[in-house]
């Protein structure tokens, strides 16, 4: 009996049917199973259109994590509020959690400067589960990113200040010119409050350790970007596949010791024990950024890109795989409708 074809096969029929082999499209048109596998696909794909399509000024970070947490054949999960998700809660724990530093930049002091990304396991129940970290003191984003597209790569690449790469070839079932989009720099800032810390903590029936002395006011700020990416649509408006490049995040502190504030926050209730296990392994240097990766979504595990260590994401049904590394204070990333061996390929063909 002939092999059902996979999920992959399958989704691949709904962006690009003309990249799916006869006899595949030939057995699903008469196979019952096979028609339900597809329905199913169509479903996905309708969904992730939604969750991917890019407006003037989108919440990017709410698409992606709305994309991220979907189940095939299913609705979308409310997303957690906007401190606690992939993107912002990484950048918020590289403010907080990553090292120490030096280099003045007038009242504020460099800690963190992205040199390297490394995945934090976070099971979902935990990130549901964690409190925002307004619950600790005052949350400001100062400057959004304002995705928005742009006429071509010279004009993505002049908006950005970055080059984008090229891709020496596509993956099959992608095709046609790209798209391309362009993003200012996003900024945020957040400032420990005693009497927030006090509080939480007397909700949840407990004391909170002393906080440090000066730590009660002292500010952290986040800034990234900016960025570009060219972007290849298929037949159901979801990005086949994604090169984007952005300068990577920094953080500055008003000046009180990193290790203290970092010692503090991972003291407080809240925080699920296995996640600040992990991230006391990353080393005080200030240069690792933690990016939380749920294992009921997806997996991930280290490899190499042009001789940079990078993190490869892949979704559980192996629909969507992503590729992020950093290379002299630049992220760059390969995503997409993509097995895991084709968004390599495109990393390390890109030039």
């Amino acid at each position: 009996m002939k092999r059902h074809p996979d999920d992959g096969v399958l989704r691949r029929l709904v962006d690009e049917p003309l990249g799916v082999a006869d006899t595949d499209r030939e057995h699903v048109a008469t196979c019952p199973v096979c028609a339900e596998g597809l329905a199913t696909a169509r479903s996905d794909a309708a969904f992730a259109a939604g969750a991917l399509h890019i407006d003037a000024d989108p919440d990017v970070d709410a698409a992606w994590h709305r994309l991220a947490s979907a189940k095939p054949g299913k609705s979308p999960r409310k997303s957690p509020r906007p401190w606690r998700s992939p993107i912002i809660a990484g950048a918020a724990a590289a403010v907080l959690l990553a090292g120490a530093g030096a280099a003045a930049a007038g009242d504020w002091f460099q800690i963190f400067k992205t040199e390297r990304i490394a995945p934090v396991t976070v099971h979902q129940a935990d990130l549901m589960a964690m409190p925002d970290l307004s619950s600790w003191g005052d949350v400001e984003i100062t400057s959004r990113p304002k995705i928005h597209p742009v006429g071509n790569a010279a004009a993505a690449e002049k908006e950005s200040g970055l080059d984008l790469p090229g891709v020496a070839a596509l993956p099959r079932g992608v095709t046609g010119d790209p798209s391309y989009q362009a993003g200012q720099r996003i900024s945020a800032s957040f400032t420990f409050r005693a009497a927030k810390v006090t509080a939480f903590a007397k909700k949840q029936g407990e004391t909170p350790p002393p906080m440090p002395t000066g730590l009660d006011g002292s500010s952290f700020r986040l800034t990234a970007g900016p960025g570009a990416a060219a972007v290849w649509s298929s037949k159901q408006d979801v990005p086949s596949l994604i090169v984007a490049r952005a300068v990577a995040p920094t953080a500055y502190s008003t000046g009180v010791p990193f290790a203290t504030a970092r010692d503090y926050l991972l003291s407080l209730s809240g925080l699920p024990a296995d996640v600040a296990k992990q991230l006391r392994t990353f080393t005080a240097d200030g240069t690792t950024l933690p990016l939380h990766v749920m294992p009921e979504e997806m997996t991930s595990k280290p490899v190499d890109v042009g001789g940079a260590p990078a993190t490869l994401l892949t979704s559980s049904d192996g629909v969507l795989s992503a590729v992020l590394w950093v290379r002299d204070g630049v992220v760059t990333a390969v995503a997409g409708s993509l097995s895991a061996d084709e968004v390599l390929t495109v990393a390390r063909g890109l030039r």
